[in-house]
């Protein structure tokens, strides 16, 4: 319920969530006298483990945000000592009102639990700049969490019924702001490799030592995460404060402590996203991040063109960083070109980005999956599985394992990219055997148009459901946009109508998404359309592709700059990355179509038939 009367002393809001407790969310003026007229009323307050939230939020006359708001989510044992030590930090003593969730059954564990969610939440709400630390925010287990987890969802409806947040949970995690947030908790794994990453950056640092490190991993494994929670991470550091309170129990919390900070002083970061509609989508994030700012993400022709070398670079998706090829303009063909020259005196055209972004940086931090390569400029398979060779023989390679966005108990993501022969260092050679996954809604379709009104309904329950589709159909719509793109036994779709944030946009439902605007993104459900550039022959029992039936003319286009010619097999491997990329971005399903009806046949064997369909 919400709260009523002045905000001068408590007012308190009490739940009892099923089979929970009773939780208590006093709310209290963020002032010297008030946070000690309030400690005195129970030694709770000054002795009990809780969660607040601190805010400065304004509202106009209508109820609506005046501007965008500060908030900082804290858990401690001593709340009111807390308050009074924050009025004293230049950060936060701007701040106003504190709202302070107080369990009986409360421990430290569950009040780092909540702790973590609000923050998660709070960042993807969209009204908000975060101003806690990234010091170490992990998907930790302990003692009854699924039963304090029922009752975090009661906290945020009550802190929600306030004011605190302006949108649903879905809606909340349905959003860019949410999913590419530097707030995200880390799985075991990731947030080893964080740390170990950081601490060997630093000791290479000291050393002024040059480096390259190599983080690798599957589709849904956190890459962008990761690259997002490191570049935060790192600017917190390099901006703590001389004797600034750290909580010890935090994973990172050494790396606050005194010579770390140092260490960063004065360096220049940067992250590079050869992809636009993600950068996009992360300068957006970055834009509402204390610390953090647009311009801190680039594309690789920024870097090579920037007047100041950088001292720490990190590469998302760097196996989408091109090779000397024909650019999608004039324009950067003649910059590939001036580029090249600048740093390296000459013209060489065997000069990759990847070479631009080593020599204006000291260190590079690069996150790979070379079989999602999907265009011939990308960087050759080679180079990026030299990379990964060469930074395991030098201690600086990290293998992510962990699936973070597919919730299917098995190996999805290997069944699938052996199912349509993606590129794998760890290639499997054995026999496909059909496999089931618990859990997970993955579907054959015999109706294109029956899958569409499938991905429709899952939009309406779910959210963040969409149609997408390999590059098979040519792009009528851009120039003529009453034109149909696709149409497959009557049912008639268009090409996504939007280069950038398509995913979020009003007509993305009814639209198909091509690789290029959701390689990088998660879905609820996805609904993948294989094309007619991927086909199947029963004699020899292997893929294969028709040429005349792919469009993406970046996709096929020989490179005479480098006296490359693409072969049909060179074609088939990016193209079945293209739908292997397409196959794994549904976070709890994936449905498929096949035009091909050799192929159809074909994958009936491991994919199960929808139940539609079977009727």
């Amino acid at each position: 319920m919400p709260f009523h009367g002045k905000n001068t002393l408590s007012r308190k809001s009490k739940v009892r969530a099923q089979n929970m407790t009773d939780f208590e969310i006093e709310r209290v003026a963020f002032k010297k006298q008030d946070i000690g007229v309030w400690a005195q009323l129970s030694a709770r307050n000054t002795n009990w483990p809780v969660v607040y939230v601190l805010d400065d939020a304004e509202k106009t006359a209508a109820g609506k945000r005046s501007r965008l708001s500060d908030v900082y989510v804290g858990e401690s044992r001593n709340a009111a000592g807390r308050m009074l030590q924050h009025l004293d930090s230049s950060s936060k003593s701007h701040l106003k009102t504190v709202r302070v969730v107080i369990d009986s059954t409360f421990n430290k564990s569950a009040c780092l639990d909540l702790e973590s969610y609000l923050i998660r939440l709070l960042a993807g709400d969209g009204t908000y700049r975060v101003l806690n630390r990234n010091d170490g925010i992990t998907d930790s287990d302990y003692y009854d969490r699924e039963r304090y987890q029922t009752s975090f969802r009661e906290v945020f409806e009550e802190l929600r019924s306030d004011g605190v947040f302006t949108r649903t949970i879905p809606e909340i995690e349905n959003s860019d702001l949410f999913k590419l947030s530097p707030f995200k908790s880390l799985s075991p794994d990731q947030a080893i490799a964080v740390e170990d990453i950081v601490e060997g950056l630093f000791e290479n640092l000291e050393k002024s030592k040059l480096s390259t490190i190599v983080i690798q991993g599957d589709p849904g494994t956190g890459k962008t995460v990761i690259a997002i929670y490191l570049m935060k991470l790192l600017v917190d550091i390099a901006h703590s404060e001389p004797h600034n309170d750290i909580d010890q129990d935090s994973m990172f919390s050494e790396f606050f402590a005194s010579g770390y900070p140092q260490i960063l002083e004065g360096l220049r970061l940067g992250i590079v996203v050869p992809q636009q509609s993600l950068r996009k989508s992360i300068q957006n994030v970055f834009a509402k991040t204390p610390g953090l700012t647009r311009s801190m993400v680039m594309t690789p022709f920024e870097v090579g063109e920037s007047a100041e070398d950088f001292d720490i670079l990190i590469v998302d998706e760097a196996h989408r960083l091109n090779q000397r090829a024909n650019q999608a303009s004039g324009p950067q063909n003649t910059k590939f070109k001036e580029i090249t020259e600048a740093l390296f005196g000459t013209d060489d055209k065997t000069k990759t980005q990847l070479d631009w972004l080593r020599a204006k940086s000291r260190h590079q931090i690069l996150l790979i999956d070379e079989a999602q390569s999907v265009r011939p400029a990308d960087l050759p398979l080679s180079v990026t599985r030299a990379l990964v060779q060469d930074a395991k023989a030098a201690s600086n390679h990290y293998r992510l394992a962990s699936q973070m966005r597919v919730r299917a108990e098995s190996d999805y993501v290997g069944y699938v990219r052996h199912l349509v022969g993606a590129a794998s260092i760890e290639a499997k050679t054995a026999p496909l055997i059909p496999e089931k996954f618990a859990g997970y809604d993955f579907r054959l379709f015999d109706s294109v148009e029956r899958m569409h009104d499938e991905i429709r309904r899952k939009d309406v329950e779910f959210g963040l459901s969409r149609l997408t589709a390999g590059y098979a159909w040519e792009w009528k719509s851009k120039k003529q946009p009453a034109a149909y793109d696709i149409e497959i036994d009557g049912c008639q779709l268009r090409w996504n109508s939007k280069a950038v944030d398509w995913i979020a946009s009003p007509n993305s439902v009814d639209e198909v998404g091509s690789i290029h605007t959701v390689q990088g993104y998660d879905l609820n459900y996805a609904g993948v359309i294989i094309g007619n550039d991927l086909r199947y022959n029963p004699a020899t029992d292997s893929l294969f592709i028709d040429r005349d039936s792919y469009f993406d003319k970046k996709g096929k286009e020989n490179n005479p700059t480098l006296d490359k010619v693409y072969t049909d097999a060179d074609l088939l491997q990016l193209i079945s990355n293209v739908y292997a990329v397409l196959l794994t971005r549904g976070i709890r399903g994936t449905y498929v179509y096949v035009c091909d009806p050799a192929l159809r046949d074909y994958l009936k064997k491991f994919i199960p038939t929808s139940g539609v369909d079977a009727e």
